[in-house]
């Protein structure tokens, strides 16, 4: 695993917000295809392969509930890819990151927003579809982003951004938001080395 922490994720080059906007949501749309579509489907579908549709939730209030849910959490998601974009000047994808280290909007007060607006549609689509093992996927696959893919994240914002982000990822949660925003101590501003 340790492997992974030398590739690099690869700077965007420089384009205009509308562009990495474009990019930013066809990205997103690809990804929810994929996952709060067709792997919650057969995920869906294998539960009644195995007998395991009976312990399926078949509550509308369950379903409003992922409804609600899946808004919220999209937004949530959507608004921090925003800043992304707009203030990192890339894309949220490994392909295409942030020419400038992102400290504004939700990231003044967790570290992970698109993850954790993420993680929530997933848990809508296990509501709304009243399914224990897409309940059991999310967080699968919470626990694997987390141990796996945050930790490589980490040391390439950190081999890119240094001290800046390191101040940042010390004084900042990265699943449970503060109350307060962050303020940088070391006042030295978020401009990374992007090149």
């Amino acid at each position: 695993m340790k492997a992974l922490y030398f590739v690099q994720g690869r700077v965007a080059r420089p384009a205009s917000a509308r562009r990495n906007i474009a990019k930013t949501l066809v990205q997103s749309q690809i990804m929810w295809c994929i996952f709060f579509y067709l792997l919650p489907w057969r995920l869906y579908r294998l539960e009644e392969a195995l007998g395991l549709s009976r312990y399926r939730v078949k509550s509308p209030a369950y379903g409003k509930a992922g409804v609600v849910l899946f808004l919220a959490g999209g937004t949530f998601a959507y608004i921090s890819a925003g800043f992304m974009v707009v203030k990192g000047q890339g894309t949220p994808l490994p392909a295409d990151c942030p020419r400038e280290l992102v400290i504004a909007g939700p990231y003044l007060y967790v570290r992970n927003p698109m993850a954790m607006g993420s993680f929530a549609q997933g848990g809508a689509v296990g509501l709304f579809a009243g399914s224990p093992l897409i309940l059991l996927y999310v967080v699968a696959g919470a626990v694997g982003w987390n141990y796996l893919v945050r930790p490589w994240e980490e040391n390439d914002l950190e081999r890119r951004f240094g001290a800046p982000y390191v101040r940042y990822r010390d004084n900042v949660r990265c699943w449970i938001p503060g109350l307060k925003p962050y303020h940088d101590p070391g006042g030295q501003g978020t401009r990374g080395n992007a090149s």
